[in-house]
């Protein structure tokens, strides 16, 4: 990159004084900002934005400037960081009106990502496809995806039972299917399927590119229009690769979905719903692009997420053994060992929710929040926060916060009960974010995830596996950031049967 910084320097001054030189907004501004790092002359707290580990960084700047909310700002950009739930819960919540926006990032319409509705600005577009999504995804809609989620379910559990090694292959093909065939009633069968692998690498390759430090372009936007072939250019060349790999992830099975349609042999989805319309019209082609977008949105953004939660969950019974048995004592006596459990089960199944609260409390996916945008000035804690300001909640500090959660970085489903024993009413899971930028598929997503680790407790035994002499092999406690989505690093243990009546119940026919 210093390649191209040397020749642009000349224009990057020049945009730096014209951003500079502009009056603050309204003439003056309303009050002092957050404490956060010394701004440096000209680029502010651009060398300060970290380009990895984030959610840690902006811990650190909490205890260093002993503040729950942290300022910072980039070439003229404001950064508001929350590190605390009471003031990610006002703002993104009890303020919502004004903290629902997103910010536009170059990089986003530069990738094709602006079709990705967790990324839309807050606008009648947005609204539009929200609205659907609701219609879709709600807590009575989620109800119609519990066959399917059952269905796949089973078929890791048979992964499970015939090669336990492939672990990360089997919760792979899992996390794929299920929005795969939610969306589009295609059914993967590989993961050299392209719209495994490509959206895979689309994916790391383009939340690389969006993490706080990742790209200069976010920082000067006029690089945006440096041709990919000019030395240096890398972010610009990747946007471009990222940008084909989108277009065709949200057109290639839309057509697959439209000729199997043509042809009278399709399986009810969620595009073949709307691609069918009311009373045999077909869609409009603002409906087609609508129910692309959403269908594109669920298939990139749940599949990742997914797989990164069933690795964690697999890591920690192998690493727990005392929890993995209570758990299991509890769903013997609900099932009496002779079907696996099922949605009804769940109100009756205290400790699992327990277990499922805590997995995502003490590894969420994201540890940062996708960001917000504020749409208008604003004063909280007798801080400005300016109109345009990009707002980021920090989870992981949120969801390790001592004062909420003793001993943070143990795991204890237990934290979840009160002291008459019953679950307590903290059932908020900050992993799918805050305000009216929830994530819409939240309802569906918690029925995957507690299904999927009751399922897996109730048929097998999850163990270290041991040496030549009989001794445990440790386990390391490591966990890799790919791009925004934190993943446990590849791990060896071992998961047996629990008995042969188990065997029966994955394999048989499921109605």
């Amino acid at each position: 990159m210093s390649s191209l910084l040397t020749v642009l320097l000349p224009f990057v001054l020049l945009s730096l004084a014209f951003k500079f030189l502009k009056p603050v907004r309204n003439g003056k501004k309303k009050g002092p900002y957050a404490p956060g790092p010394k701004p440096k002359p000209l680029i502010g707290n651009m060398l300060d934005m970290p380009s990895k580990d984030s959610a840690q960084v902006f811990i650190q700047w909490g205890k260093k400037y002993d503040s729950d909310i942290l300022f910072a700002s980039a070439l003229g950009n404001h950064i508001l960081v929350m590190n605390k739930l009471k003031d990610a819960e006002e703002l993104f919540e009890r303020r919502s009106k004004i903290y629902s926006d997103r910010q536009v990032i170059p990089l986003v319409k530069m990738m094709g990502w602006d079709r990705n509705i967790g990324l839309n600005q807050y606008g009648e577009t947005w609204r539009v496809h929200r609205k659907i999504c609701q219609q879709n995804f709600n807590q009575r809609a989620a109800v119609g995806y519990q066959p399917l989620i059952k269905s796949q379910v089973q078929i890791l559990l048979r992964g499970l039972l015939t090669s336990p090694d492939r672990l990360d292959e089997h919760t792979k093909m899992f996390s794929t299917a299920i929005p795969l065939s939610a969306m589009y009633g295609y059914e993967v069968t590989s993961l050299e399927d392209p719209l495994v692998a490509i959206a895979d690498k689309s994916l790391l390759m383009g939340t690389t590119l969006l993490t706080p430090g990742g790209s200069l372009i976010n920082i000067f936007p006029f690089l945006r229009h440096v041709p990919a072939w000019f030395p240096g250019a890398s972010s610009r060349k990747t946007a471009d690769e990222v940008k084909r790999m989108t277009e065709w992830l949200i057109q290639n099975p839309l057509d697959w979905v439209k000729d199997k349609m043509a042809k009278g042999s399709y399986a009810p989805s969620l595009v073949s719903n709307v691609l069918e319309g009311q009373n045999g019209r077909g869609p409009t082609k603002e409906e087609e692009i609508i129910v692309s977008d959403i269908a594109f949105s669920i298939y990139v953004g749940g599949s990742d997420t997914t797989k990164s939660i069933v690795r964690t969950f697999v890591y920690l019974m192998a690493t727990h053994p005392d929890i993995q048995r209570k758990a299991q004592s509890e769903i013997d006596r609900i099932t009496g060992g002779v079907r696996l459990p099922d949605f009804q089960d769940r109100p009756s199944m205290p400790y699992m929710e327990a277990m499922y609260r805590e997995l995502m409390r003490w590894m969420p996916p994201l540890h940062i929040g996708l960001p917000h945008f504020s749409t208008e000035d604003d004063i909280y804690k007798g801080y400005f926060i300016p109109k345009g300001t990009t707002i980021i909640g920090n989870i992981w500090a949120m969801t390790h916060d001592e004062d909420i959660y003793p001993e943070p970085n143990l795991f204890k489903p237990d934290r979840f009960f009160d002291k008459d024993g019953n679950l307590n009413d903290d059932d908020h899971v900050l992993a799918y974010g805050f305000g009216r930028r929830v994530c819409v598929g939240k309802h569906v997503a918690t029925s995957i995830v507690w299904l999927t680790i009751t399922s897996i407790l109730a048929s097998f035994d999850i163990e270290k596996v041991k040496d030549n002499l009989g001794n445990d092999i440790v386990i390391k406690d490591d966990f890799v950031e790919y791009g925004i989505l934190t993943h446990k690093k590849p791990f060896n243990c071992s998961i047996t049967l629990r008995s042969k009546f188990e065997r029966d119940l994955i394999t048989e026919k499921l109605d």
